[in-house]
């Protein structure tokens, strides 16, 4: 297993997941280069029990709208773990492939494929496309391309955890240079990704995460991504709190809440009026409660964001191109950072699987399909 770690502020270890430059992937011209090993499952439930490793043979010729993908990083996240338990909003016909998101390089096109060429990288289009798996035959039509010099970890993570906090930043309040947002779960992927968000478009952020041993380290960590202000859930109900949101220029007008429970309670408190708080995650288990005077005297709006359902409006729009152009811009620019992964070989999926069930706070897996990359 092979850590992805930041080693100083603004200075990210990429190892060998830099491979813009490269030379791309070759397709050996024996039959087994045709044979794809895919994680697959045939029932609803634990996934370190329902997964399967399987072989499938991929046609020796395509069809003139096929392409063949080879898979180069996938992560695993928590739709994954929840698509494969039969519990996500989303219920995949069975027998499925597992793998919501991730980064691939065609290495091969049909006759007829004008719009792609080998080379080039690819993103799945829609949940559920299948990202676990070495090779993909595919329609043209069912991914979407994205250049190939940035990070691949980078590009592995781009579709859901960054597109989440551009879209939040953006959809629900007019958001602007030295405006305020608040958000708890600070320190997840999407909190992480809203904090270098927020930091390059001059927005100040609250962010506000779990007590813990390592408090100090985590609170150095999130500032050197451009975090203004961290506090832990005890210091956001305490009357300090109160006083130091008072003591800003303005109030938040935006609270994004991945918690619920009484963490969504407290956002509430601190927006302004007319202000905003949108859901995007329940890691709590417990709904959101609002106090009654907030909805009454500050007019406070409650909303939720999806971001498959964005991606299912929003499949080929030229706003979801200049999202993932800003947000590559960025990674170009060395502004804008996945987070801390662990790069596990595909063959050890069963492992990260596992780590990933319980550790889903800590370091995120992500599964490596090519050794070029350790």
């Amino acid at each position: 297993m092979r850590k992805f770690t930041r080693l100083s502020p603004g200075v990210f270890n990429f190892h060998k997941i830099w491979v813009g430059k490269q030379e791309p992937c070759q397709v050996r011209s024996s039959s087994n280069a045709r044979e794809s090993f895919a994680i697959t499952y045939s029932d609803f439930g634990d996934p370190r029990k329902v997964l399967r490793k399987e072989s499938i043979p991929m046609p020796t010729e395509l069809e003139s709208s096929q392409i063949l993908v080879k898979m180069l990083m996938a992560p695993i996240n928590p739709s994954d773990i929840n698509m494969i338990e039969g519990t996500y909003h989303i219920r995949p016909k069975l027998p499925s492939h597992v793998g919501n998101e991730g980064v691939g390089e065609v290495v091969d096109v049909g006759k007829s494929v004008e719009n792609f060429q080998k080379g080039d990288w690819v993103l799945p289009a829609h949940a559920g496309w299948g990202t676990w798996r070495t090779y993909a035959l595919c329609e043209e039509s069912s991914v979407q391309k994205i250049k190939n010099d940035i990070p691949v970890l980078g590009a592995a993570t781009l579709a859901v955890n960054p597109c989440t906090a551009y879209r939040m930043l953006k959809d629900f309040v007019p958001v602007k240079q030295g405006d305020i947002v608040i958000q708890n779960g600070a320190n997840s992927s999407v909190g992480q990704c809203v904090i270098q968000l927020a930091r390059e478009w001059g927005i100040t952020t609250i962010n506000i995460i779990r007590n813990r041993p390592d408090v100090d380290k985590l609170t150095s960590q999130l500032k050197d991504l451009g975090a203004t202000h961290v506090v832990t859930e005890e210091f956001a109900s305490s009357r300090e709190m109160r006083d130091m949101v008072a003591s800003l220029p303005k109030a938040p007008m935006l609270a994004l809440n991945c918690v619920g429970g009484k963490s969504a309670t407290e956002l509430t408190r601190f927006l302004g009026q007319n202000g905003v708080m949108v859901t995007y995650g329940g890691m709590s288990k417990k709904p959101v409660v609002v106090p009654t005077g907030a909805f009454i005297f500050k007019e406070i709006r409650l909303a939720g964001y999806w971001n498959t359902q964005w991606n299912a409006l929003n499949s080929k729009s030229p706003e979801k191109v200049k999202m993932y152009k800003d947000i590559c811009d960025l990674m170009r620019a060395e502004k804008f950072f996945p987070p801390e992964s662990d790069l596990v070989p595909f063959e050890k999926f069963e492992d990260a699987v596992a780590e990933a069930m319980v550790g889903f706070r800590q370091q995120k897996k992500v599964l490596v399909m090519d050794d070029k990359f350790f």
